[in-house]
């Protein structure tokens, strides 16, 4: 019996969430230099950076292990700073979930932006966790860029 779940997170940001979407949807790349302890490589295999359709792999570190993912750009939605990333390869679905999906939106609120991360995961039983611990990573990660981007 598969158990579908959604995690939903949101982070407050700085008036840069322009720039924010734009690191993820086509300077993926730069994360690495940004947060290298957290982000260490962003390979594109197909396509091109930001395009429906490409497929990359990210490099990175979680609860102190590498790990890595395949993820292909499902949707992109420019006006509303939404990209939609589903995970085909790597730790998350080989060894966890049998379906897994990372939507980023950034959006206006107050004098600021708000990105809010979608974590849309199956598991394949009951003992398999929420995967709670990633969306500490994201939130993390979120703080680190919005604190780059604050000082350039």
């Amino acid at each position: 019996m598969a158990l579908s779940g959604k995690l939903i997170g949101y982070v407050e940001i700085s008036k840069t969430g322009d720039v924010f979407h734009d690191l993820f949807r086509h300077k993926p790349h730069e994360l690495c230099a940004i947060t290298p302890d957290k982000v260490h490589e962003c390979e594109l295999h197909e396509g091109e950076r930001g395009a429906v359709g490409s497929v990359i792999t990210w490099h990175y570190t979680h609860e102190g292990k590498k790990k890595t993912s395949k993820q292909i750009i499902e949707s992109v939605d420019e006006e509303k700073h939404l990209i939609v990333f589903k995970v085909i390869g790597g730790d998350l679905v080989e060894e966890m979930y049998k379906s897994f999906t990372i939507i980023l939106h950034v959006e206006p609120k107050g004098d600021g932006k708000v990105a809010t991360w979608t974590l849309e995961f199956e598991k394949p039983d009951p003992s398999v966790p929420y995967p709670t611990s990633l969306m500490d990573f994201f939130y993390h990660l979120t703080k680190d860029l919005d604190a780059h981007n604050n000082s350039n």
